[in-house]
């Protein structure tokens, strides 16, 4: 007897139905704790505090708080340590994961078709109240809103939320930024007056309305971990995923060539083949990504005084950090040295590590 498979999102055994990545939290290639923070920045891989205007001070991090029993190793972390108790008219706070058009496709988004969208995930605060989580087209400057409560302090809640499906406004099939699922902390009036938009809609005022705010005392802090987003209409357990194939969608967004001391490695070598000294004030060395990444990077590093070292025939270099990226693909550059180098053109050689806190990391996010 052969049974009808259920449609995606109901079967246990779809992989990749989460469009979150790293839901678990458990990679954090930046580090793993930011101080006084005051704008938007990436907490955990995939994870930005996203900032509008100044709503508080905050320490965000890796935490291993975590839900028992679940299976789960980590969370984030938003800790409030100077605190707004009257937020701007204008001011955002939220974390926020963003998308890319060219996964979202299957979600039929703008036709009479369109998908509805789950999000699920285990939080906790000490703070209780209404919070919301929020989908935001930014192809075409749409929102819908869902409200969730935290019913009891600093105990871990499951959450699910459900979002209709839009048949207004498809989703561009590319590289770039789609969509956004927005988690919100806190927000000034410009967005939490009106009606909450539970549809789909197009005003700003109707976005996070009934929204607590996580702000207001420096007693405050809010964890989140287990995030899953599916096209279902009911939550699924969550996909945990192997270690490697979690880093490898990461590395798609953020790419560490060489962490030092998070290594544990002293000496790191940086040119995947030799690097060759044009003339007396430039060196070129070819790098080979080991994951194409969404587009172009730029460059993320830690510079310091003779951190970095070119080494040659009897000779070594040094110098404070990468010049520039040259010639970026989404799969290969060429790093571009042009700092304390002496002798000639013709030169070969390998570029290498020479610090204790030498950090290079290529950056690819939406």
């Amino acid at each position: 007897m052969i049974s009808k498979i259920p449609s995606a999102g109901f079967q246990d055994n779809v992989k990749f139905r989460n469009i979150i990545i790293n839901g678990s939290m458990d990679l954090a290639q930046r580090g793993t704790s930011f101080s006084s923070q005051t704008a938007e920045h990436f907490v955990v891989d995939r994870f930005k505090m996203f900032v509008n205007g100044a709503i508080g001070t905050w320490t965000t991090s890796q935490s291993t708080t975590v839900p028992t029993g679940q299976g789960f190793a980590k969370s984030l972390k938003m800790d409030c340590t100077t605190a707004d108790a009257s937020p701007a008219s204008t001011d955002i706070l939220s974390v926020q994961q963003r998308f890319e058009g060219q996964n979202l496709q299957y979600l039929k988004k703008g036709t009479s078709s369109a998908e509805s969208l789950t999000a699920s995930f285990w939080v906790r605060s000490n703070k209780t109240g209404t919070y919301i989580a929020e989908l935001e087209d930014r192809d075409n400057t749409r929102y819908v809103s869902q409200s969730y409560t935290i019913s009891s302090a600093d105990t871990w809640e499951k959450k699910t939320v459900t979002f209709p499906g839009d048949t207004s406004g498809a989703f561009t099939n590319d590289n770039g930024e789609s969509l956004r699922l927005n988690f919100w902390l806190g927000g000034g009036a410009t967005w939490t007056s009106g009606t909450l938009g539970t549809t789909w809609h197009t005003t700003s005022a109707n976005r996070a309305v009934g929204q607590v705010n996580l702000a207001d005392s420096t007693s405050n802090e809010w964890y989140i971990t287990g995030v899953q987003l599916e096209a279902s209409e009911t939550a699924s357990d969550f996909e945990f995923l192997p270690v490697d194939v979690n880093l490898d969608r990461c590395e798609r967004y953020y790419q560490v060539i060489v962490d030092i001391p998070g290594d544990g490695i002293a000496d790191t070598t940086l040119s995947w083949g030799y690097a060759f000294q044009y003339n007396a004030s430039t060196i070129y060395s070819s790098y080979f990504f080991r994951k194409t990444m969404r587009a172009s990077p730029t460059l993320d590093q830690v510079t310091g005084t003779n951190i970095y070292q070119f080494y040659r025939n009897q000779a070594a270099d040094s110098f404070n950090g990468i010049g520039s990226l040259n010639n970026a693909t989404t799969k290969c550059f060429e790093w571009v040295v042009t700092a304390n180098i002496s002798g000639t053109g013709g030169q070969s050689g390998f570029l290498r590590t020479n610090g204790s806190t030498c950090f290079i990391a290529l950056d690819s996010e939406l």
